[in-house]
């Protein structure tokens, strides 16, 4: 009886025109991916992991015994094909059926579908914008070998319409303001067009283009305005934005109102340096003695009606800095006769 002592898989190539058996085990790119099943005596079967394209071809079987060696006669021929992803139509609207399809040479366990590197929960579906972009299978638990991405091309009228306005608050008589259009549509929009309404139910078309110029505004140009963005498959409008034009300057009214501020707080400040001054002045109820010695002044006698402002603030100071000085000297002739 004979003993199986060596067992061996090999791979036939092409090499310089001649047609050669490879052992595996010899070959660096099936190290530690095929792993022999088999037994030494009925069973001789390989197993290969993570397969790759290259692993495509003729594959032999080799033994040997105490006393000579075999090999098969055939040869069994693997063919190692990519999984391939099919988007079903292409192209569709928003609305229409998808099928995703993950294709192989082989029966195909289950499949998982990833959008964009995000699991896809279902191959079927009714198709939305936000279902637009790059689809790709993979067997499950072999999600590291992936097919090649497939594109979804969904198309659809303009969606998210909006309006950003140049120029935010009041607008005053003679300002100049931009009204952009804005939308999400596949195709992109090719048309836009303006629309203002007033008090009234009237709606007035007033322009076209994806920017609203208002160079010089007037009072006819307060209202509510609409943006509406067209494609091919439809239209769509934005929500209204209001615009609302004043009759006077803003600016200069603010500042004819600060002139307005200064004006009256320059005539309010003579008659209170004024009235500070005869306080002041007058305050002499607790000095007797040099009240009696002071003769009354009247303010028309110290100041003449062509008064300056300037020349009122001098004299006051003048009169307090009098004022302190009698003060000090009483005080001090007051404590000598104490000692």
């Amino acid at each position: 009886m004979e003993i199986v002592r060596n067992i061996a898989w090999y791979k036939g190539k092409l090499i310089d025109g001649e047609w050669k058996r490879i052992a595996l085990s010899d070959i660096p790119s099936y190290q530690n991916r095929s792993e022999y099943l088999g037994d030494l005596q009925h069973n001789c079967s390989l197993e290969i992991h993570d397969l790759q394209d290259d692993d495509t071809g003729y594959y032999y079987f080799r033994f040997d015994t105490d006393r000579y060696g075999r090999r098969s006669k055939g040869s069994v021929y693997l063919t190692v094909t990519e999984l391939k992803a099919r988007v079903n139509p292409k192209r569709v609207r928003a609305g229409d059926a998808v099928t995703l399809e993950c294709e192989a040479s082989c029966p195909l366990p289950t499949t998982v579908w990833f959008k964009e590197g995000h699991p896809v929960s279902k191959p079927n579906f009714m198709a939305q914008a936000e279902d637009a972009g790059n689809y790709l299978c993979a067997v499950e638990g072999k999600e590291s070998v992936q097919s090649d991405p497939v594109t979804l091309d969904v198309q659809y009228s303009p969606l998210n319409v909006s309006v950003e306005v140049s120029h935010a608050g009041l607008l005053a008589v003679g300002s100049s303001v931009n009204l952009t259009c804005s939308s999400a549509a596949n195709p992109a929009a090719d048309s836009y067009t303006w629309y203002r309404s007033t008090g009234s139910s009237s709606v007035l078309q007033v322009g076209s283009g994806q920017v609203l110029c208002l160079p010089s505004v007037d009072l006819s140009h307060s209202g509510l305005y609409v943006c509406q963005s067209r494609n091919r498959l439809g239209q769509n409008n934005s929500t209204q934005v209001l615009l609302t034009v004043t009759g006077t300057d803003i600016h200069r009214l603010i500042l004819l109102v600060g002139i307005g501020v200064k004006v009256v707080i320059l005539l309010l400040l003579p008659l209170f340096i004024i009235w500070a001054w005869k306080r002041w002045c007058n305050s002499t109820a607790d000095d007797t003695e040099v009240s009696k010695q002071e003769v009354p002044v009247q303010l028309s006698k110290i100041i003449p009606k062509s008064y300056q402002i300037s020349d009122v603030v001098t004299l006051c100071f003048r009169v307090m800095i009098m004022k302190t000085s009698k003060r000090q000297a009483k005080g001090r002739n007051k404590q000598e006769e104490g000692n």
